[in-house]
Parts: structure tokens; sequence; C-alpha cells
């Protein structure tokens, strides 16, 4: 009892002195860094998810949120996920669909500690807001309600009809949230022009464009499909080993997936990218970049020797979790691992499953996937939607190079792929190169200044998506 009351009044304590700290910062960033403090988690066991997190949160944004809440008209899917309807003057005129979600992945035990402010903590401290959630997603959601609410108090009347949604559980795969606010708007006979989704952000100093900032929309997105490996062998007491060991062989297949990765290729719409931005860069990475046909090999070069840029270029392999053995004195029978694969657009899957069955070359290692989705087609970079988010980047950020490129990650968007075939993956804020490995880790944070900046441009989209 004593650590339970301990605990609640350190949250008070927290939550009263985050207030006193923001009580002087304009309204979206008290409102962020309130919003981080529900831990809306998703685990992979669903059953370890405490859904009243996510009930306090809808009771918070219909608190912080009043006009949306009254003026639209806002539906609950699946129970925890919002799908709201801003009807516009001209039926004529297809919707257009903004998707954030606002769930998010747990903290790993053990590192709690290694956080500089407490995760849910929603601190506000030189000049960032600090925790989970603050790029991956609910800055998304904030900075998209922020400026529908103020877009509200001005009166403001869209031509087109505007869609929202706010999924709960994009982190384990989007199967309720998504796939049913998906499967509610193809019942009502939704076809939309275009949606924008999570994915491409305004990244400061670009390594391939160095000195530069670029708003990056995400054409296409690598599909994701996990193996699992197992390998059966002989048992029996360790002091007698057997010739037939599973974790060997195991371990020998995913060595051979780790040291033989697929072929380096540059396809769309990495290619795409690279011309962009041939225009911005001087002397010879100028040339090699316009002329992609002589120097595509040079590139590929380059690109392989960086971890983030080889993800561009290539299907990537991971193994990502190992099981074998019960006891130090016991060889094992069995043996399982698991290799996490994003594919390159263009690889079909069953080319891929025949390309890994020949790297581990052992019929006797069992190889299962589990099911995966079928990506979105390449989006085109001259369509509406596309011409819609580099109008608003460059209304709110003048001199900002916009750019296509692809999404390395995945997300739940291959659930709309039956309303539209455009597909734009785009997040409205500005952050440092050094800060995206602080997505989905510790000391996850976002600037007070791009949370500023994130409202104008969600504004901004809004009102050009909202006209013909």
């Amino acid at each position: 009892m004593k650590k339970i009351c301990l605990s609640v009044i350190t949250s008070l304590i927290l939550i009263i002195s985050t207030c006193a700290v923001v009580a002087s910062e304009q309204a979206e960033v008290t409102h962020l860094a309130r919003a981080i403090q529900f831990p809306t988690v998703s685990f992979q066991n669903t059953e370890d998810i405490d859904y009243s997190h996510f009930s306090q949160f809808h009771a918070f944004l219909r608190e912080t949120y009043p006009l949306v809440f009254t003026q639209l008209k806002v539906e609950t899917i699946a129970q925890y996920s919002l799908f709201i309807n801003w009807k516009g003057s001209n039926k004529a005129l297809k919707p257009v669909l903004f998707d954030a979600h606002y769930d998010v992945v747990p903290i790993e035990p053990g590192t709690e500690s290694d956080w500089k402010y407490p995760p849910f903590g929603g601190v506000i401290a030189d000049g960032f807001i600090w925790g989970r959630g603050s790029l991956d997603d609910k800055v998304s959601v904030i900075a998209t309600l922020e400026a529908i609410e103020t877009l509200l108090q001005q009166g403001y009347a869209p031509q087109r009809s505007l869609l929202f949604s706010f999924a709960h559980d994009e982190e384990i795969g989007g199967k309720q949230g998504a796939a049913n606010i998906a499967a509610h708007m193809k019942k009502k006979g939704i076809q939309l022009e275009y949606m924008i989704g999570e994915g491409g952000f305004v990244l400061e100093d670009n390594p391939l464009l160095p000195g530069k900032t670029t708003a990056m929309i995400a054409l296409a997105e690598k599909t994701y499909i996990s193996a699992t490996l197992t390998a059966r062998g002989d048992g029996g007491h360790s002091s007698t080993p057997p010739k037939n060991n599973a974790i060997i062989r195991l371990a020998k297949a995913v060595t051979a997936l780790h040291e033989n990765p697929f072929e380096a290729k540059l396809v769309a719409p990495v290619n795409q990218m690279l011309e962009a931005m041939a225009p911005h860069i001087d002397g010879v990475q100028g040339f090699l970049f316009r002329n992609q046909w002589l120097s595509e090999p040079l590139i590929l070069l380059a690109m392989s020797k960086d971890r983030t840029a080889n993800a561009l270029v290539r299907t990537t392999t991971a193994v990502t979790m190992f099981n074998a053995g019960i006891k130090e004195n016991q060889v094992s029978q069995q043996a399982q691992a698991i290799v996490n694969f994003r594919l390159l657009p263009g690889l079909s899957t069953e080319q891929f499953l025949e390309d890994i069955k020949n790297i581990v070359d052992d019929d006797s290692i069992e190889i299962k996937t589990q099911q995966w989705n079928t990506n979105p087609p390449i989006s085109d970079m001259n369509g509406l939607g596309y011409q819609h988010i580099s109008s608003a980047v460059s209304d709110v950020l003048p001199g900002v190079v916009v750019i296509p490129s692809l999404l390395t990650a995945t997300t739940d968007t291959p659930y709309y792929i039956e309303l539209t075939k455009q597909i734009y993956r785009f997040h409205p804020f500005t952050f440092p190169i050094e800060d995206v490995s602080k997505v989905h880790s510790t000391n996850e944070r976002i600037s007070v200044n791009s949370i500023i900046n994130a409202v104008k441009i969600s504004t901004a989209l809004i009102q050009t998506a909202a006209n013909p």
C-alpha cells in the first residue's frame, strides 16, 4: 500500500510540476505534453494492454478539443480508434483521409533509468517535449486536432470532405484499428482522392543532402516479413554431445542469412529521390544523381556503406530473436530463430522465399513466414496529394527541399489499398538526423519549435486539401 501511495504522490507532483513549467507555453505544446502522460502502450501480448489509459486519452481529447467533438461527426471504431468526418460542401469531390495513431511502443524493461526525464512524464525542458509518443505518433494526432479546432473556431468550411483516423493499435499491426476503420469506410462506399499517413518527415542535415533541410514524402514502404527458422537434432547429455546439434545448424543458417545480404538495387521511389536532390547538389555527386544510367554502380556502392542509406537500396535482413536450450548440461533437440526482412518494392514474396531457402541451403531447416500484408503500389509523385503536401510545407517552411522517398519501416496503410492507390506518408514535424535513432528508443523527444510548426503545416495541409 505504501508503494502504491508513493507512486500516486510522485505522479501528482510530476503533473503539477509539468503544468507549472508549461504554463507560459503555447497550447499545442502543453497539449502534447499532457497527451504523452497517458501510457497508451500497445503490447504484443494484448492481454497486457491496459485499455483504461486509452479511454482516459479519449476523455482528454474531448475536453481539449470541444468543437471537434461537437461540430463534427466523430465515431468510435473497435472501441478505441476514432474516425472523424468533416463534411465538405461539394459532394462531387472525393474526400481526403489524414491518418495517425496514438498508441505507443513499450519501454524496454531495465532501461527506465536511462531516460533523462520519465518516459511518460511529458516534461518540457531544454527546448524539447520529452516522452514516448512525442515523435511516434501522438505529435501527429495533436497537431492535426489543434489545426481542426482552430479552423472551426474561425468558422472555416471545407469544400472537400475531410476524414481523420486516429488508430489505437498501429504498433502491433493495426488489425483492430486501421483494419476496421478501412472496413467501415468501404461499407459506406467511400473512395478517397488520396490519404496522408505516417512515415516521411522534415529532416535537418540529411546526410544525402548536407546542409539542407528536406521534407521527405514517402511514396512507398517496404514489405514487412518475419521468418521463423526451426532446426531439430539429437538431444542428450552434454558429456556425450551428438554431431547433429540443432543449435549449431540453426546458428549456421542465420549466419548465412546475415553474411549474404540481398543484392543492392536502385528502384523507385529511391531513384526519384536522388533525381529530385540532384539540382541542389554541385559537383560530382550532383552529376552522379542526374545520370543514374551511368553512375548506378557507384551510387549503390556508396549507399551500401551507410546503415541508413543501405536500407533504401537493399532488402534487409535482421536476426532479431534466438531461442534454444533449457539447461546448461543438456543438448537441446530444437532451436528457433526469428529473422525480420524488409523487402524493396518490386521483389515478389515468391522470389524472396526462394532466395532465403537458397541462402540457408539446408533442407532440414524448417522456414515458416507469418502472414504479411500486400503493400500499396508506389504513389504518383505528380499526383494531387504530393502537390498538396509540397505546397503546405513550402508555405510554412520556405527554402525546405521537398523530395520523394521510401519508408524503410512499415505502417498500417496496406489496409487502405481498396480505398485509394495514392497513399502518401508524411509527418508534419521537423527533427535533426541525430534524433532519428530516438524513435522507439530511449529519450524520445521533439522540439518545441517543431510542434508549433507541425500545427502550422497541418493547418496548411487541411486547407489545401479542402479545395478542388
